[in-house]
């Protein structure tokens, strides 16, 4: 049965369990953004960070390690504490921790310390992450639509807004009263959304064909040890891998491509990965509506051949504009990939499934821009860039090849 039929089939349920599914709608979006917001605002603030803490480049980087280490090895317990606690639990737990942690950095004074309190900010992040994630992949089942975008989209706005923001106080507000600022939003959001969240429960879903099948969360649980459903999972956490990389490489690198390569002004340079960020978000907007049409497996193959295509025009073309129009094409076809792959992988699996296909996805982030370093030393930076394009084809083979899986669903 194609999924648009589907979802026509299981939106139709009237009532209290509609009421309640839009409601943890809202409030998951809510947290979704709060998560974008709170992690761009730190983001901001890493030079004055850095000048005060005293660290030199090489000393910051390895203390900027602290973020990705605590998030990769949280992850994967996480989902454990969602499968035993309930993901909506854990959210609000990790959400408070977020918040607070956000604070520690600039209260530091040497690299070392900055590293360490970054270990708590990451595994704070990485926890929310796969939280808020097993929690929407239960919601999506619960709708019967496709609407997962939606959540990583509010992501994306909660970060530009954050950047935005961080870029208008930079000038007039301390980095230790910024980052409480945030401190003071993060708590007030969690408690008024996490109070709501807390109360919010995410019912069974229709039966798919009549026959009193179980709920979602049994029938993983009953397939938790099943090897070709771990397969699976590590699959669509490759297809994560991939399109992550592509998002890492051009926060780090596009912007130099643009100035030493093509020789565009600073200015003009900086807008390139606003172009692809700008699209990314436009694309995750339109993704329910994309997915409805579409269906997954289509969407992944389309997003990734778009993807390819958008990056080869941004890595190799001669003219500004025109790798300017590469990265955003680059942006709205790897915009809804990442949040296919960690639907699908926690429709297979539940949290477990969420936090192997998050920390392979962010493993890909973390390894995009060091790949693309050494392989501008090797080769050259657009030549690098390319490899963007290349891992994009991947996940858009690799989608063609699980087409069947992905368009029968768990």
């Amino acid at each position: 049965m194609p999924i648009v039929n589907k979802a026509r089939k299981h939106n139709a349920v009237p009532g209290r369990r509609g009421h309640d599914l839009v409601r943890l709608r809202v409030v998951l979006t809510v947290f979704f953004a709060l998560d974008g917001f709170v992690f761009a605002g730190w983001v901001v603030r890493i030079p004055a960070v850095k000048e005060q803490t005293g660290a030199s480049a090489s000393a910051l980087g390895l203390a900027l390690l602290g973020v990705s280490a605590g998030a990769v090895v949280t992850m994967m317990l996480t989902g454990r504490l969602c499968g035993r606690y309930g993901s909506h639990r854990v959210t609000v737990v990790c959400g408070v921790l977020l918040s607070l942690s956000v604070a520690l950095p600039p209260l530091t004074h040497s690299a070392p310390a900055l590293g360490a309190v970054l270990l708590v900010f990451g595994a704070a992040y990485g926890g929310i992450n796969v939280a808020f994630n097993s929690a929407a992949v239960d919601l999506v089942a619960a709708l019967g639509r496709p609407v997962m975008p939606s959540f990583h989209a509010a992501f994306s706005l909660g970060g530009m807004i954050g950047a935005g923001l961080g870029g208008l106080v930079a000038g007039s507000l301390s980095p230790t009263r910024h980052l409480l600022g945030l401190t003071v939003i993060g708590l007030v959001v969690t408690a008024v959304a996490g109070r709501v969240l807390l109360r919010c429960e995410v019912p069974a879903p229709a039966d798919r064909d009549g026959s009193g099948a179980r709920p979602p969360r049994e029938e993983r649980a009953a397939r938790g040890t099943d090897a070709r459903t771990r397969r699976l999972v590590v699959v669509f956490g490759l297809i994560a891998l991939c399109t992550a990389y592509g998002e890492g490489a051009l926060a780090d690198w596009g912007a130099l491509h643009l100035e030493e390569d093509l020789g565009a002004r600073p200015g003009v340079a900086a807008a390139g990965y606003t172009c692809f960020a700008l699209a990314m978000t436009i694309g995750r907007l339109t993704g329910t509506r994309l997915l409805e049409r579409l269906g997954l497996s289509r969407t992944v193959i389309a997003g990734g051949t778009l993807a390819c295509a958008g990056m080869l025009l941004g890595a190799l073309s001669p003219a500004v504009w025109a790798a300017l129009l590469g990265f955003a094409v680059a942006g709205l076809g790897l915009a809804n990939i990442f949040p296919i792959a960690v639907e699908r992988a926690g429709a297979l699996a539940g949290p477990g499934g969420v936090a192997t296909a998050s920390t392979l996805g962010y493993g890909g982030m973390l390894l995009g821009p060091p790949a693309i370093g050494f392989m501008a030393d090797w080769f050259s930076l657009p030549a690098a860039l390319t490899s963007v394009a290349v891992l994009a084809a991947v996940a858009a083979a690799i989608g063609y090849g699980t087409r069947r899986v992905t368009r029968a669903g768990p």
